[in-house]
């Protein structure tokens, strides 16, 4: 297909690639932007780009819209379609936009001209009667467009300011043929079967509260959860000869500034006054770490030096933001922070690369890699930068791990590496992620005595692997729809009494259960016995374990499969054996 760039030139793409997909999109939110306008002339226009799986348009109505007026837009939407109307490209001078503008009646897109740098070029696109102030890329006709569907509507404030005013966000998605999109209806509607917020409260593993919003609470089942997690990173990082620390949730402003937070992270870190000093809750751990590895002298035989941390951080996040364990305002960042010598880059980056694809290849997950470079915003000189990112490139390179590189998206004080997980229905979630950082260790005056007896300012590599454990627990539930795998299951078998009569036995086989490092319950409720199964299986129970007259006397359980029903009754060390073949422990 045929797109229209920035520059005005037209480029052969396909849907298949990134560049595609979201001028496909994108021209899909102006045709949904020219249908509102053409059934709700009074309507004013703010923004609609495309996103990820989709697009969105925010309006400003003078009605009370809701997702009742969808069947309306989308016929309109068909009809523009079926137009096959040309996009136009053309550009203006300031006061002809703002002139076109005005007459138009679209005061967001005055207020963005005017937000404009005096020499930006100031770029339209045209289909039939619509405008938009826009710098594309966009399809080259309307017609290209063959498949498409508004999804939901929600508030959002003008550019995301809480003190603006707040608009109507129409969500929509749109693909080229009908089939795509069916099938991504169906997999959208799995999604919402596995919504970790819906099963985390089923399952008991964490609540939300109005009195800490964006701050869960976890339950005891979650506890299990979250405490399998660190237990198995800390086995992982013990093996790789990492040492742990824990460093303070408060520390005072003249740390930030050194580490330059309170410069370019200020506005999401939460700040106290203690005795008339600035203090600030730690958005990150790597400034206590530094303050760690400063406590004594290093010589180049302490390095690389491997400190882990699971860190409480806190960001504040706005409260249109937050979203279930995904978008929080305080949670656990499994870090660590490798100090070592520019000769070792590799051979560290390497090895938290194979620590990563251990972790993820344990929970089942596939995953791609995105290399991003430095922001507009960014420490430290061109020579450094050039130094991290080509150590980061040399490790994927010598690996022979494809990625992608991401243009100015790394951090500010360093390049990086994204790992993004995909999931058991082929969603993406970013996780671990590799830093290189020259500024830091700079800006703390770090050091350390080489061979040649002199100083030296060791490099600092910031990684996750986790990323957050919270958020990890939420794709955990949502990629296992709630079904854990045994070693990482809360509860891993469920004892069924079919009556009260078989209570003591039932409770016998629990206690031997829990003898050999099982995580049982005895369900002691007076119910039938169909009624615990169904319950247990709701419950995402791996096994359960089936106890009556007959059991009791031949000392056996009738043992049930969470996938896979009745396997039939077995003697109890059988039944522990097949427990450890499914893998009880991590």
């Amino acid at each position: 297909m045929k797109i229209s760039m920035k520059d005005g030139s037209v480029q052969e793409t396909t849907f298949e690639e990134e560049l595609g997909r979201d001028a496909f999109r994108h021209t899909t939110s102006h045709i949904l932007a020219q249908a509102v306008k053409r059934l709700y002339p009074n309507t004013k226009c703010a923004i609609g780009p495309a996103i990820a799986d989709g697009f969105y348009y925010d309006f400003e109505f003078d009605f009370d819209f809701s997702a009742e007026h969808f069947a309306e837009i989308e016929k309109e939407m068909k009809k523009i379609v079926k137009e096959n109307l040309p996009l136009r490209r053309f550009t203006l001078t300031r006061e002809e936009a703002l002139q076109l503008m005005k007459e138009r009646n679209e005061p967001y897109k005055i207020e963005l001209i005017n937000d404009l740098p005096e020499d930006a070029e100031l770029s339209f696109y045209q289909q039939g009667e619509f405008v938009d102030l826009c710098a594309g890329p966009h399809l080259s006709y309307t017609s290209a467009v063959k498949a498409f569907q508004l999804t939901s509507v929600a508030g959002a404030y003008w550019r995301g300011n809480e003190k603006n005013k707040m608009l109507t966000r129409i969500y929509g998605t749109s693909f080229p043929n009908r089939e795509l999109l069916e099938a991504y209806i169906t997999r959208m509607e799995e999604a919402k079967k596995r919504d970790h917020r819906k099963l985390g409260k089923e399952l008991g593993i964490f609540a939300l509260m109005e009195e800490g919003p964006g701050f869960p609470f976890f339950l005891p089942k979650g506890m299990i959860l979250k405490n399998l997690l660190i237990d198995y990173w800390r086995k992982l990082h013990t093996r790789e000869g990492y040492v742990e620390i824990s460093t303070p949730i408060l520390l005072n402003r003249q740390l930030w500034e050194t580490s330059g937070h309170w410069d370019h992270y200020r506005e999401n870190m939460y700040t106290t006054v203690i005795d008339e000093t600035d203090f600030a809750v730690k958005p990150m751990n790597c400034p206590g770490g530094m303050l760690v590895y400063k406590m004594e002298p290093r010589s180049y035989r302490d390095l690389p030096l491997r400190m882990g941390e699971l860190g409480l951080v806190h960001r504040h996040e706005k409260s249109g933001q937050l979203h279930g364990l995904m978008r929080v305002r305080c949670f656990t960042q499994d870090d660590a922070h490798i100090f070592m010598t520019q000769e070792q880059i590799p051979s560290e980056i390497k090895g938290v690369i194979r620590l990563i694809d251990e972790v993820y290849s344990k929970f089942g997950f596939k995953y791609h890699v995105e290399l991003s470079t430095r922001p507009e915003n960014s420490m430290g000189s061109d020579e450094d930068w050039e130094i991290a990112t080509n150590g980061l490139k040399g490790a994927l390179d010598d690996l022979g791990l494809p990625y992608v590189i991401n243009e100015g998206d790394g951090a500010f004080y360093g390049p990086k590496i994204d790992f993004h997980l995909e999931d058991s229905i082929g969603r993406t979630w970013q996780c671990g992620t590799i830093q290189l950082d020259f500024q830091l260790p700079q800006r703390f005056e770090a050091e350390y005595t080489g061979a040649d007896g002199e100083k030296h300012r060791p490099i600092m590599i910031h990684r996750v692997v986790f990323g957050s454990i919270e958020r990890f627990i939420g794709i955990l539930i949502e990629h296992f729809a709630g079904k854990f795998p045994l070693w990482l299951a809360p509860v891993q078998v469920k004892v069924l009494p079919i009556s009260d009569k078989f209570l003591g036995y039932a409770k016998q086989v629990e206690a031997k259960l829990k003898e050999a490092g099982l995580r049982c319950e005895t369900d002691e409720r007076a119910e039938k016995i169909g009624y615990k199964i169904r319950e247990a299986r709701n419950e995402r129970v791996p096994y359960m374990a089936v106890v009556g007259e007959k059991e009791e006397a031949e000392g056996t359980v009738a043992v049930r499969k969470r996938d896979e029903g009745d396997l039939g009754s077995m003697p109890f060390e059988q039944f522990i054996s097949l427990l450890e073949a499914d893998g009880i422990r991590n």
